[in-house]
């Protein structure tokens, strides 16, 4: 199963096309190096997603193509869930 269509099928990401989108900005790896929208998912993986200012690591458990809302959740394991830290872009003059 491609990656961008799991991260939909359980509910990770909302749409597909927003799935595609992470991928192609660098915000998902599968394994240890960054994954593409097509990349192959195989039971076992281990992901790692990036959105706003928080990282979530899931691990792969079960491929469907359709689950329902109840079933999707079943689909993978949440391995760590964590904040990023916020890059602060202002500078205080200390002169003034």
């Amino acid at each position: 199963m491609r990656l961008d269509k799991f991260l939909k099928v359980s509910r990770l990401v909302k749409r597909r096309t927003l799935a595609k989108e992470l991928c192609d900005a660098g915000r998902v790896s599968l394994g240890d190096r960054v994954a593409k929208g097509s990349s192959p998912v195989q039971i076992g993986d281990i992901l790692s997603i990036r959105y706003g200012h928080k990282r979530m690591t899931v691990e792969v458990l079960q491929l469907m193509d359709n689950p329902r809302k109840e079933q999707a959740s079943s689909l993978y394991r949440v391995l760590s869930e964590e904040r990023l830290e916020q890059v602060n872009t202002h500078f205080v003059d200390d002169e003034e």
